[in-house]
């Protein structure tokens, strides 16, 4: 199929094993360039490769010797070789915790393992999709990294545009969380509440994308997102490989857009066509709010068609009501065998401090979601606890205090003394 021109793009775009972009809809490919819709069928167009072919464990040894982040697995990204020796805050390779305490408490046998992406540089898993925008940026000549963000990849946009030397200027709905919206400000770039709910921010952005105001920048999640959406790859290759290169028989994944999901299921399926690790089956499971579960609530009734929902939940990193990529998650939960399930405020909250009290891994509400389903799908017999299961944690709890302080405070508050402990009843 011959591979149509963008006349955004250079000539030569040098992004590693990127060959070009391919509708997920039609298949029609194009050039390299800024562009996120087909221009045929206006199908999303994500990246396709020439990937490194021949020996299977030549390659393992390379990404082996490669970086402790994600730059280990450049051969099957889309960023320049020498993508290692520029200005990056360099995420990646986070903790795959085997967690035994929160197996017993939920009847776990088969091993369970927490993917803790709280440990990336801000605290979230938005920094891996962040430093492949960034490439992608640096490739297309862009001056302005901006986004549409729930919070945490407002952040993510900021500390990585500060450390590569681009301006950044980033858009979020109003009323977010305080601790993000500082966290998003203090880089120094510009942050833009929007009145309205996150849906509200990403039409504005769209609007931004066609008018001369937005000339010269690179939204990561709009026009950069087939770039952008491959850093979630980097989540499959590393728990595949720090479970001994094997495939996890399941994996329970957050939903807020889908495209987290899709593209761990793009990583695994990658890993198996260059025999990396060994073909067999695996189920994967989407998690959402009950206050936003567009997609969960086609799962269960059947649909193809997710149908939008205004969100009204704690969990507002998930909180987007007219996910993109959610016909394709429905499609990945049925092909696999999986589920895509919701929990409410409630169970969001107890599933963090479960987290905490048995793995002391302090989950923002978003982890919450992800632990709360994997409980909701054990007991109602869809996961299966006897088999291999990774559970995501994309963020930190510290960024969602308001979630779980109403219930989470001092055992006491005492007097000085031993007297008062013992008669506090902590004494044991």
């Amino acid at each position: 199929m011959a591979v149509q021109t963008t006349e955004a793009a250079p000539q030569t775009v040098d992004l590693g094993p990127a060959a070009a972009l391919s509708c997920r809809e039609c298949s029609e490919r194009f050039e390299l360039g800024p562009i996120f819709a087909c221009r045929l069928c206006f199908g999303p167009l994500e990246v396709a490769y020439d990937l490194p072919a021949g020996d299977a464990e030549e390659l393992r040894k390379r990404i082996e010797a490669g970086p402790n982040n994600i730059w280990r697995y450049a051969p099957l990204l889309p960023v320049p070789a020498d993508v290692a020796e520029k200005p990056s805050l360099n995420p990646g390779f986070t903790k795959l915790v085997k967690a035994d305490n929160l197996a017993r408490e939920l009847g776990v046998t088969g091993g369970l393992f927490v993917k803790d992406d709280s440990g990336n540089p801000t605290h979230s898993f938005k920094d891996r999709v962040v430093a492949i925008a960034v490439e992608a940026a640096r490739a297309f000549g862009f001056t302005t990294l901006s986004c549409s963000s729930t919070g945490n990849l407002a952040g993510a946009v900021g500390a990585a545009a500060a450390r590569a030397g681009f301006r950044s200027c980033v858009f979020i709905p109003h009323d977010l969380e305080q601790g993000k919206v500082v966290m998003a400000a203090v880089y120094g770039g510009e942050l833009v509440g929007i009145e309205g709910n996150y849906d509200d921010v990403n039409r504005f952005c769209s609007e931004l994308i066609g008018d001369p105001l937005g000339e010269g920048w690179g939204f990561v999640n709009v026009n950069l997102r087939p770039y952008y959406g491959e850093g979630s790859k980097t989540l499959a290759y590393e728990i595949c490989e720090q479970l001994g290169w094997r495939l996890p028989d399941q994996i329970v994944i957050p939903i807020a857009s889908g495209s987290q999901l899709t593209k761990i299921d793009k990583g695994l399926q990658e890993l198996i066509r260059l025999g990396l690790v060994e073909d067999r089956p695996y189920k994967i499971f989407g998690a959402q709010a009950e206050g936003c579960s567009p997609v969960s609530t086609a799962f269960k009734a059947g649909h193809d068609v997710v149908r939008p929902q205004k969100p009204d939940t704690i969990a507002k990193s998930l909180a987007i009501g007219n996910p993109a990529d959610g016909p394709y998650v429905l499609d990945i939960a049925r092909r696999t065998g999986g589920a895509v399930e919701d929990v409410n405020d409630e169970q969001v909250v107890d599933a963090i401090k479960l987290l905490a009290r048995t793995e002391g891994i302090f989950a923002e509400t978003a982890g919450g979601v992800t632990v709360g389903v994997t409980k909701k799908l054990i007991e109602a017999g869809l996961l299966d606890p006897a088999l291999t299961t990774v559970v995501l944690n994309t963020g930190d709890g510290l960024k969602t205090l308001d979630a779980v302080a109403p219930t989470t405070g001092p055992s006491a508050t005492i007097r000085p003394s031993l007297d008062a402990f013992r008669d506090a009843g902590l004494a044991r």
